[in-house]
């Protein structure tokens, strides 16, 4: 949270003639009661939940790519849970790209947001999860120093050589 992503998603939906914008948290917002947000102690409903979304996320780009748009699809998935996002997105070519600014940058960011993104969690505990625990597939940038416009320039320039999966 407080990386850029939504701002630079769409960005980069905006360079192509056909593009949607998949914004996974639509997906979470949608449950209007019963909700499960993940927690540092998440429950097994609140993974459910999680794995619903990105099933949901990726059904939708799956479809939007089948009627022929560019798909950005715009998440977080830390830890295990980047694979499996991916893994569940049939479309191809599949580009994974992960913003990594440093905690201090986000921490400075989130200060200047008029809302909160962390809730239950603390910058350093998301960030140690984002570089000790999640695989590191596709494209990593450390987007510390960037404008938006900056990074989505950069990941339009490395995508086809660094971000492409299997």
């Amino acid at each position: 949270m407080a990386s850029g992503k939504s701002t630079v998603a769409q960005l980069l939906a905006e360079r192509f003639s056909k593009a949607a914008h998949v914004r996974g948290d639509v997906f979470r917002r949608m449950i209007v009661s019963g909700r499960r947000d993940m927690t540092s102690d998440a429950d097994p409903e609140a993974e459910d939940q999680l794995d619903l979304r990105y099933r949901l996320a990726a059904a939708a780009t799956d479809a939007y790519v089948e009627a022929g748009f560019s798909v950005v699809v715009q998440d977080i998935a830390l830890g295990e849970w980047l694979p499996r996002f991916a893994g569940l997105i049939r479309s191809r070519p599949l580009f994974v790209v992960v913003l990594a600014p440093r905690a201090e940058s986000v921490e400075a960011r989130e200060a200047g947001r008029p809302k909160s993104g962390y809730g239950a969690w603390a910058i350093e505990q998301l960030d140690g999860i984002l570089r000790e625990e999640t695989p590191e597939m596709g494209l990593w940038i450390d987007s510390s120093e960037q404008t938006p416009e900056q990074t989505a320039e950069e990941i339009l320039g490395r995508a086809w050589n660094e971000a492409a999966v299997d």
